[in-house]
C-alpha cells in the first residue's frame, strides 16, 4: 500500500504547488446493502480509513481550506467529509475516525433531522419493503414494474429516483409518498441524525456544515427560495451547535444541473468560508473556494482506489496546466 506514497508526493507536493483531494461519503452501514453494494458497510469504511491514512496527511477542512488559500498544504493533503446527515454517520462512521484519529466534516441537511427523511429514501424504502411482487408506478409517470428480485428493485428505484430528481420540490416529496402508497411500505423514520447526534459530532472534533434546508436542486428555486434554503440552514446549524458554520455543500452538487454561478454568489454573499461540489478534480491555491472539486474511487481493492485518487490529482494536474497556458496566451 505504501508503494503509492510516491506517487502521491509527487502529485500532491507540499507548498503552492500542492493539491488538496476532497472525498466525498454519504452513510457507512453496519451491514452491506444489496440494494446498494457500493455503499460502504463499517469493515469497508475502516479499510478505507486505513488506506487514506496510509497515503495522506488528513486534515480538517477549515485548516485545510486555510492552507491552501496561503499556499501552504502539506503534501499529499486531503479532507473527508459527509452528505446529508443520515443516522450512521453518528452511530457508524464516528467511531471508526475516531478510531483512526481522523477528523471529517459532516453536511447536514437540517429539515430531515429528528424523524425526517429525504424524498429519495422514501422511493427505496418503500421499493425494499413492499410486498408485492409488482408496483403500479403509473401515478408518477412510470408504468408497472416487476419487483421479484434484487436486481429487478434497484431497477425500480433508480428508475423513479431518474424520474423524480429534477421535479419542483414539492412535486418531487408528493411524487415520493406516491411511490410509497403504491408500495404498501411501512417507512422508516430513524434514518437521519438527531439534534442531539449533530451536536455529539461537534463535541467529538468533528466538523458540521450547511447542506440546506430541504436538499433542494438549487436551480429549480427562485433567488429568494435558494437563499432561504442555504442561509436557513446555516442558521439552524449555529442554534444548535453554539458556534460558527463556516462550510456548505451544494446538494446533488454538479455545476450547470444543480448549481450556478448564482448560486456561488449567495453562499459568498451569506459569509461562507468555502463550499463545496461534487465536480471532479482535486483543488489546488487557484480553485475557486466557493465550489471545492470532491472525488471518492468506488474501487474496493486498494491498489485500485489509490489508483484511481492518483489518476485524480493528474487529471487536475493536467487541467491547471492547459488553463495556465491558454492564460498565457491571451497575455501575449
Amino acid at each position: 500500500m505504501n508503494a503509492l506514497v510516491p506517487a502521491f508526493r509527487h502529485l500532491s507536493p507540499a507548498g503552492g504547488r500542492g493539491q488538496l483531494s476532497i472525498l466525498a461519503f454519504h452513510r457507512v452501514l453496519a451491514e452491506g446493502d444489496a440494494l446498494f453494494p457500493d455503499v460502504p458497510d463499517t469493515r469497508r469504511f475502516a479499510r478505507i480509513l486505513t488506506w487514506l491514512k496510509g497515503w495522506f496527511n488528513v486534515l480538517p477542512l477549515d485548516d485545510a481550506v486555510g492552507r491552501l488559500s496561503r499556499g501552504e498544504l502539506p503534501e499529499r493533503a486531503a479532507v473527508i467529509t459527509f452528505d446529508d446527515g443520515y443516522a450512521d454517520n453518528y452511530t457508524q462512521a464516528l467511531p471508526l475516525l475516531r478510531q483512526h484519529g481522523m477528523s471529517a466534516t459532516f453536511f447536514v441537511a437540517t429539515g430531515f433531522l429528528d424523524g425526517g427523511r429525504m424524498w429519495n429514501d422514501t422511493i427505496i424504502e418503500a421499493i425494499r419493503g413492499c410486498r408485492l411482487d409488482t408496483v403500479d408506478l403509473s401515478a408518477i409517470g412510470l408504468s408497472r414494474i416487476p419487483l421479484t428480485s434484487v436486481s429487478e428493485r434497484r431497477s425500480a428505484i433508480e428508475q423513479c429516483i431518474k424520474a423524480l430528481k429534477y421535479r419542483p420540490l414539492a412535486e418531487r416529496m408528493a411524487s415520493a409518498e406516491q411511490v410509497a402508497h403504491a408500495a404498501q411500505a411501512t417507512l422508516p423514520h430513524d434514518l437521519m441524525m438527531t439534534s442531539a447526534d449533530v451536536r455529539e459530532l461537534h463535541r467529538n472534533g468533528m466538523q458540521v456544515g450547511a447542506h440546506t434546508v430541504s436538499h433542494p436542486i438549487l436551480t429549480r428555486l427562485t433567488r429568494d427560495d435558494a437563499h432561504a434554503e442555504i442561509a436557513g440552514s446555516r442558521a439552524k446549524l449555529e442554534e444548535l451547535l453554539d458556534a460558527s458554520v463556516n462550510a456548505f455543500a451544494y446538494p446533488n452538487g454538479k455545476a450547470g444541473d444543480d448549481y450556478s454561478d448564482e448560486h456561488v454568489a449567495l453562499v459568498r454573499e451569506i459569509g461562507f468560508a468555502c463550499a463545496l461540489s461534487t465536480n471532479p478534480g482535486a483543488a489546488g491555491k487557484a480553485s475557486d473556494l466557493m465550489q471545492l472539486p470532491r472525488f471518492t474511487p468506488w474501487d474496493r481493492t486498494s491498489f485500485r482506489f489509490g489508483a484511481r485518487l492518483l489518476a485524480n490529482l493528474a487529471s487536475e494536474r493536467r487541467r491547471s496546466r492547459s488553463d495556465a497556458d491558454k492564460r498565457e496566451r491571451i497575455q501575449l
